[in-house]
């Protein structure tokens, strides 16, 4: 939302300012100027990126518009399923785990947070871990820069779509200028004609300058800004899956690997540790009924 709110506030703040030195709204209306610039930018994006990037930008970018993808709840529910799966593997060791990450969505484990479950890209990486753990007798030395590296692929490819958005936001005021030299290409086929044309095609020439910076930093720049801000946000999950998961391996109990993880949170989205007692003390109370 604060997307919305902050373009709007540019247009305004650029708009109003132009009105109060007496500009003349109208003479910043130029379709043509417009078409060179967002037909030739949409172009070159299309031409740079295979069609997946192009899909995932443009999800990306309506995502923006509904917040974070996981909030204090979701990480409430995050932390008490590696509970959960600690207490399984301190009950009935590693080989307990089995039937859970095979069918993660039949599991009686991860079925009881349902939200968590239907964000497959956490879940697969949870129960890919997990194998590891179980049948790969891998050490937390080992299991560390294993994940690093998985960690470090899934969040390039999740920033992928934002990179790509603000190389378009870099290439803007290079379509204003070509925008400004065909406009002046036009005023100089019109020399010697009337002097109140030529005025108006330098105007058109000098407009489309503007929108190539304008839309550059005003709007496209501060979009892929703002996906790569959530891309780095939305990887916390990932990241508090893999210290909990090292602490457990590590040999600390299921409540202190688990604070490990909550320790890894932002500020913001971190849920404290009343919220999690509070949710496991639900959790207990709910299973003795």
């Amino acid at each position: 939302m604060l997307v919305l709110v902050g373009s709007v506030l540019v247009l305004s703040c650029v708009l109003g300012g132009y009105l109060l030195s007496h500009g003349h709204i109208l003479a910043l209306w130029q379709p043509s100027e417009l078409m060179i610039i967002g037909g030739g930018a949409i172009g070159a994006f299309l031409s740079a990126n295979p069609a997946k990037i192009v899909k995932e930008a443009l999800r990306n970018i309506a995502a923006l518009l509904k917040g974070p993808k996981y909030r204090r709840q979701d990480y409430v529910d995050l932390l008490a399923l590696l509970y959960d799966i600690f207490g399984v593997i301190r009950k009935q060791g590693l080989l307990g785990l089995e039937s859970h990450i095979e069918d993660p969505q039949a599991s009686s484990l991860f079925s009881a947070y349902p939200r968590l479950v239907k964000e497959h890209d956490l879940i697969e990486f949870i129960t890919d871990c997990l194998r590891l753990i179980v049948g790969g007798n891998m050490n937390p030395h080992e299991l560390e820069q294993l994940l690093e590296v998985e960690l470090e692929t899934h969040q390039q490819e999740a920033e992928a779509p934002a990179l790509a958005v603000m190389k378009l936001a870099d290439a803007l005021p290079g379509f204003g200028i070509v925008a400004a030299v065909l406009g002046i290409v036009t005023t100089m086929s019109q020399l010697g004609g009337d002097t109140s044309q030529i005025g108006e095609h330098i105007a058109g020439a000098l407009v489309g300058t503007f929108l190539g910076i304008l839309l550059c930093y005003g709007f496209v720049g501060p979009l892929g800004a703002a996906m790569e801000n959530r891309v780095q946000e939305d990887g916390r999950a990932f990241e508090c899956v893999k210290v909990a998961l090292l602490a457990s391996l590590r040999g600390y109990n299921p409540k202190v690997s688990v604070e490990f993880a909550r320790k890894t949170l932002s500020p913001q989205t971190r849920p404290n540790f009343q919220d999690f007692e509070e949710h496991l003390k639900g959790a207990r109370a709910g299973a003795s009924a």
